[in-house]
């Protein structure tokens, strides 16, 4: 039997954050920042290999990441919260978990840490989820946290890491930005 408290608290194998930072685009000077931070957290997942029915201690899982790795965003961006204009988010589960894993994460309560973190967030946080092994890709919607028919700030990122999600884990992550994409220039019709 799986203990519901335990369940609830991440063990973490590993953090990864990748930063981008884009200074040239089509052999022109950007203007301003145009930064996007991804931070993933390689967990075990508690379920793996276990049909459970109650998937709740998986929402309190993905509340008590999701502000960490928000946090942690903030922090290698080096800006005020406020200042991050876009965010996302993203799940890979291992072969001995089930997609429903990753929705039952980053879905019911990821999202309210996540939104403290960057001082608001009036929007849905786009996501992703995913079955895979070890260096499987996710590729992580961004939009605008105030706005998400802000057109400057729908971009993407990814991110890879070599030996995760193992089979009994599950990689979770937070994307965040500033700028929006570089040389954005798409007026709404």
């Amino acid at each position: 039997m799986i203990d519901n408290e335990q369940a609830s608290q991440p063990e973490i194998r590993k953090i990864v954050v990748q930063l981008e930072e884009t200074y040239s685009e089509a052999g022109r000077q950007v203007e301003g920042a145009k930064h996007k931070v991804t931070v993933a957290a390689v967990i075990r997942n508690p379920f793996a290999g276990h049909y459970v029915d109650d998937l709740a201690p998986l929402y309190d899982l993905g509340r008590n990441i999701s502000g960490m790795l928000a946090d942690r965003g903030v922090q290698v961006l080096g800006v005020k919260p406020e200042e991050v204009t876009s965010y996302g988010k993203g799940a890979v589960v291992g072969v001995d978990g089930e997609l429903e894993h990753a929705a039952a994460l980053i879905h019911p309560r990821f999202g309210a840490p996540v939104r403290a973190a960057v001082g608001k967030g009036d929007d849905i946080i786009p996501s992703t989820k995913k079955m895979g092994g070890p260096g499987s890709v996710i590729v992580m919607p961004l939009t605008n946290k105030d706005s998400i028919w802000e057109f400057d700030d729908m971009d993407a990122t990814e991110i890879t890491v070599p030996d995760a999600p193992r089979s009994d884990e599950i990689l979770v992550a937070v994307a965040l930005g500033i700028g929006g994409r570089p040389l954005n220039r798409i007026k709404p019709d």
